[in-house]
């Protein structure tokens, strides 16, 4: 038997995802095709067309239609085939992360963000990890597992995680038994390298032990039940298929798929998803999962995969945290669907968008772990905009640069338009910058302006407005020069006979000297410029002299 689990799967593996699809321009009247038909008529000609064109027309996600109410939770089953369910393991796999963990208090807070937030399933923690981890999913499955939240009174699913093993499961079941809604999830490796070098185990032992403590799971009173076959991206096949079938027949309710190591392509794990849908029997039983890591940047695109091979449930941490590299990214995710679901045939989440910058600060702030500025959806830059092209784009159309507007997402940018000043930026937005900070000036004078911008721009990374005032003051709005100071010597010492020799320029340009003596050198000074323009001008300044 063995030598047959361990045949390899047969190559190659096709992609499931569609080549990229041909867009008309947005702009063009009436645009005609190669084969010489007009829009209008290719579309009666094959109504596919019609979805091609409402495919290339603009559009940002807050555009799209509101989401559609989230169908009743059944362990096993989902009645909208388009409904996938948002599984999220912030407070498991993401305080797995180096510096992550976060005390038993924390953990409640961001749990309760989380079902504001609409997600379907918290992984709440490990329990049998430490009686710490043990009381806090406890805390999370009495409070947020039985208190709903929102408009739909939403109570989500309150999840343990517990390696395949008796003590496992019973704390798993004792942290999360007090939920309305509460699930085990239970694992153990299947590829070959795992079973060989980590379990030391035969497949035939990996099955019986998968089989059994599912069961055991389920005879505890737990009717929703997780299996996850642990590096099932680098597992056999038919193996997978194998053990898959076995844990349905012993009551497992959603089978996870885990790219435990990053190590599948986007098309590789689609076709894994696809081949586990269409060969292990009883699966129409059971809901079918994703749980990609990061190690090759391709965790959300492998997600994505497996969604639209048929997955209906995609495990996710905010600001994709995780081990090593992390995991899918839950805002990457939904919003990827949320603005692409055409092309995902239709699919859709339960999650309220406009929660989750709120969510990605809160688990920054409690996790200790920052964002990059240009992570996606939630990083400092991903909604600013400083190339001088991009900035004119967005002062005419904001969806020239921009797929998602930052309010879908419970963002609000100091500035409108996400500008930000620097070198790279054009005439164009420097001028709306000016009419914001409320100033006016002629077409001449803005050039002078900009010009000395320009310079500052290339020594600073970015302009602030206070920059761009001070400039303002130094170029444009500096009062009239009457008299103007050419050089100024002074000379002082302990006899106190101080001097002071002056040149001034006068307003017709005539250079004028005088030499005075004072109390000290500034006063020396002032009185040598009273005899130049006979005013008393130290008297305007005395009030600063003391």
């Amino acid at each position: 038997m063995a030598s047959s689990l361990f045949s390899s799967p047969a190559k190659p593996c096709y992609p499931t995802t569609r080549p990229p699809t041909p867009t008309l321009s947005s702009r063009a009247a009436a645009p005609r095709f190669a084969h010489g038909l007009s829009a209008a008529a290719a579309v009666k000609a094959s109504p596919s067309l019609h979805r091609l064109r409402a495919l290339a027309r603009p559009i940002r996600a807050s555009q799209q239609q509101p989401p559609r109410r989230r169908p009743e939770y059944i362990p096993n089953r989902i009645d909208d085939p388009n409904y996938v369910r948002i599984f999220d393991t912030t407070l498991r796999d993401g305080e797995q992360s180096p510096g992550a963990t976060m005390t038993s208090a924390e953990k409640l807070v961001i749990a309760r963000q989380l079902a504001r937030l609409g997600v379907d399933i918290i992984e709440a923690g490990f329990p049998a990890s430490s009686p710490d981890d043990l009381d806090a999913v406890r805390s999370i499955a009495i409070e947020v597992g039985n208190t709903p939240v929102g408009e739909e009174g939403h109570v989500p699913v309150i999840c343990g995680l517990s390696r395949c093993n008796k003590k496992d499961i019973d704390a798993a079941w004792e942290a999360v038994r007090h939920a309305r809604r509460p699930r085990i999830h239970t694992f153990i490796a299947t590829s070959e390298i795992h079973m060989q070098h980590k379990l030391r185990k035969t497949p035939e032992q990996v099955v019986a032990i998968a089989r059994e403590m599912v069961a055991y799971a389920r005879s505890l009173g737990c009717t929703d039940v997780e299996f996850s076959p642990e590096d099932a991206g680098r597992s056999n096949r038919e193996f997978l298929y194998h053990i898959l079938e076995e844990v349905i027949k012993a009551g497992a309710t959603t089978l996870n798929i885990p790219d435990t190591v990053g190590y599948n392509l986007p098309y590789e794990f689609g076709k894994l998803i696809a081949d586990i849908k269409a060969n292990t029997p009883g699966i129409e039983n059971a809901i079918i999962s994703t749980h990609c890591q990061n190690d090759l940047g391709l965790a959300t695109a492998n997600t994505l995969a497996g969604a639209r091979a048929g997955a209906r449930q995609l495990e996710v941490t905010i600001n994709g945290i995780g081990e090593r590299a992390g995991n899918a990214s839950l805002e990457e995710v939904v919003m990827a669907i949320k603005c692409r679901g055409e092309l995902l045939d239709g699919l859709y989440t339960g999650i309220n968008p406009q929660h989750i910058t709120l969510t990605s600060k809160m688990v920054q702030e409690h996790s200790g772990l920052l964002v990059q500025p240009h992570k996606a959806i939630v990083g400092a830059n991903a909604f600013a905009h400083e190339s001088g092209i991009h900035q004119d784009g967005m002062l005419k159309y904001k969806g020239t640069y921009e797929i998602i507007s930052p309010e879908d997402i419970g963002l609000t940018r100091a500035n409108e338009l996400g500008i930000v000043l620097g070198k790279l930026s054009g005439s164009h937005a420097v001028r709306s910058k000016l009419a914001e900070l409320g100033y006016e000036i002629s077409d001449k004078e803005f050039m002078d302006f900009f010009k000395r911008y320009k310079e500052v721009a290339e020594k600073k990374k970015r302009v602030t407005d206070e920059d761009i005032e001070a400039l303002l003051s130094d170029e444009i709005f500096q009062p009239k020069v009457i008299w103007s100071l050419a050089d100024v010597q002074a000379t002082c010492g302990t006899l106190g006979l101080s001097t002071a020799t002056v040149k001034l320029i006068a307003p017709d340009g005539e250079e004028k000297i005088e030499c005075s003596m004072g109390t000290g050198p500034v006063d020396a000074a002032y009185k040598a410029v009273d005899r130049i323009i006979q005013v008393c001008f130290r008297h305007i300044f005395s009030p600063f002299l003391h």
